[in-house]
């Protein structure tokens, strides 16, 4: 049998042309600086603060068509700019949507923008899709769902009559105010005129009934130091579950005390968060839009 090995004429490894070399980060940053539009960098910054988007809550956000927002995105993850994933689907029904998440090209933009360094954002290439396999991960989701819903109701509303102003993500409330209380998310949502803060508490029903119900005394505790009533929302994932919390909530010893608005609402009554879908605690008709919770007093 004849060797495919050449051993009398050994050849030196030949050292790789610049050509054939990966592009420093250096020369990705200079291609991208013509490239990316102001709307890229805006995914960017909003992937980067709250880790993780599907194509269609992206789209909800910045694209008028499906298929506009799968073209860019797909180039955005061909330049590393984003990285992407499809979990697996519950009992393998179907696919996914592609998950997005920062991708180190898109790292360093940031970094760039905020003349800083990458590590700096802590961001890690090697960790930036762990997030595919965080039992978190339908959490972060639903989370970011829930606030790009209520951004995709203001943007097909008339110019200027309503709007998402704010939107923090977990992280950054936890930073804040993690000493008294966790919330998934903190907002402020203008419509005709008027503007409603509010915590966010997203429940898949995986989270015990008593811890739910003593998250207000957190709120109470920042409702006093603060001098704010932020209204406190619970989205719940079934109308079963939202009749159970509700009663959880009511028998907690500090709810007759509490000085700010507990609403409840569930995607069940196929309504978005910034309509009428949210029933004050301790009242059992009308349900209400989220900016008129703004009117409602303690």
């Amino acid at each position: 049998m004849t060797s495919m090995t050449n051993t009398s004429h050994p050849h030196p490894r030949t050292p790789a042309s610049p050509r054939s070399r990966a592009p420093s980060m250096a020369a990705q940053l200079a291609a991208l600086a013509g490239r990316l539009t102001e709307r890229d960098r805006r995914i960017l910054r909003l992937v980067g603060e709250h880790r993780v988007f599907t194509t269609h809550q992206l789209t909800d956000l910045f694209f008028n068509t499906h298929d506009r927002a799968e073209h860019r995105l797909r180039q955005l993850t061909q330049a590393h700019v984003l990285a992407r994933f499809r979990p697996h689907t519950r009992h393998g029904e179907g696919s996914a949507p592609y998950h997005y998440v920062l991708g180190p090209a898109g790292a360093a933009v940031l970094a760039a923008e905020q003349d800083t360094h990458v590590r700096e954002l802590g961001y890690r290439p090697d960790t930036a899709l762990d997030i595919a396999h965080s039992q978190r991960l339908a959490h972060t989701v639903g989370v970011n769902g829930f606030f790009t819903t209520l951004a995709a109701h203001a943007r097909r509303q008339p110019p200027g009559s309503a709007a998402l102003v704010a939107w923090w993500s977990q992280r950054r409330c936890h930073a804040r105010w993690g000493q008294l209380v966790r919330p998934d998310g903190y907002g402020r949502w203008r419509e005709d005129g008027r503007e409603v803060d509010f915590f966010l508490e997203y429940d898949l029903a995986s989270e015990p009934l008593a811890r739910l119900a003593a998250k207000l005394g957190g709120y109470q505790d920042l409702a006093i130091g603060s001098k704010l009533a932020t209204p406190v929302l619970f989205w719940l994932p079934s109308s079963g579950r939202e009749a159970t919390v509700r009663t959880a909530l009511a028998a907690h010893p500090r709810w007759d005390r509490v000085r700010f608005v507990v609403a409840t609402a569930s995607p069940t009554l196929a309504l978005g968060p910034a309509e009428r879908a949210w029933l004050p605690l301790g009242q059992t008709w009308p349900r209400r839009r989220l900016v008129e919770l703004a009117d409602m007093e303690r």
